[in-house]
């Protein structure tokens, strides 16, 4: 079984992209604040929200990456990066309020649980129509590489019988990548996944 949420475009790509800024640290770092900025794009486009300050219709990058500056406060770039759950619900759960935004909740689903369950988790999630936060910590297989110490969301999911496929979107791209694979990183620390939900 396979289902994809629908997204969004800024110009061509799919989503926004950290390396638009002009902000150094919103380049190095700016992963958070760019999965909540999709988030809250997403949200006004099809959970009826208004977070996006700017026009909906046709999204440019000079936008988003004001957009994005004005989310840097509540997921401010740190040296040590937003390595854990919490930081990211505290940050963004502080955005949507002052947003008056109340419709929206957030909870932690550790890195540290079964690949099998953040299968099942993607699957309701994405089935209930939310795309999925997720954050990797340091991975031990360089086909990961790409994701290691980075939020990002997921927004898609392809079932089969020993493996899910998630629809992984970062940097104005998407890429179909294993959730098995992903979930193992061969370390003991982990990040996870953030499931949002309806108040």
């Amino acid at each position: 079984m396979k289902k994809e949420l629908d997204f969004f475009r800024v110009g061509r790509a799919y989503g926004g992209n950290q390396d638009w800024f002009a902000d150094p640290m919103m380049r190095l770092g700016g992963c958070a604040a760019v999965t909540a900025c999709d988030s809250s794009i997403y949200f006004d486009r099809y959970r009826g929200t208004r977070l996006y300050p700017f026009h909906q219709g046709r999204i440019s990058k000079k936008e988003y990456t004001r957009f994005g500056m004005r989310m840097k406060p509540y997921l401010k770039p740190r040296w040590s990066g937003i390595d854990s759950l919490d930081i990211y619900i505290d940050g963004y759960g502080a955005f949507l309020e002052d947003a008056g935004c109340d419709s929206i909740g957030m909870k932690p689903f550790s890195g540290e649980e079964s690949a099998e369950l953040a299968g099942k988790e993607v699957v309701k999630q994405i089935d209930r129509g939310f795309p999925v936060p997720c954050l990797t910590l340091n991975h031990t297989n360089p086909s990961f590489k790409f994701y290691e110490w980075h939020w990002f969301l997921l927004t898609g999911y392809e079932t089969a019988e020993k493996d899910c496929k998630v629809k992984a979107v970062t940097y104005g791209s998407w890429n179909w990548i294993s959730l098995n694979g992903l979930w193992d990183t061969g370390y003991s620390r982990r990040g996870g996944l953030i499931l949002y939900g309806e108040k």
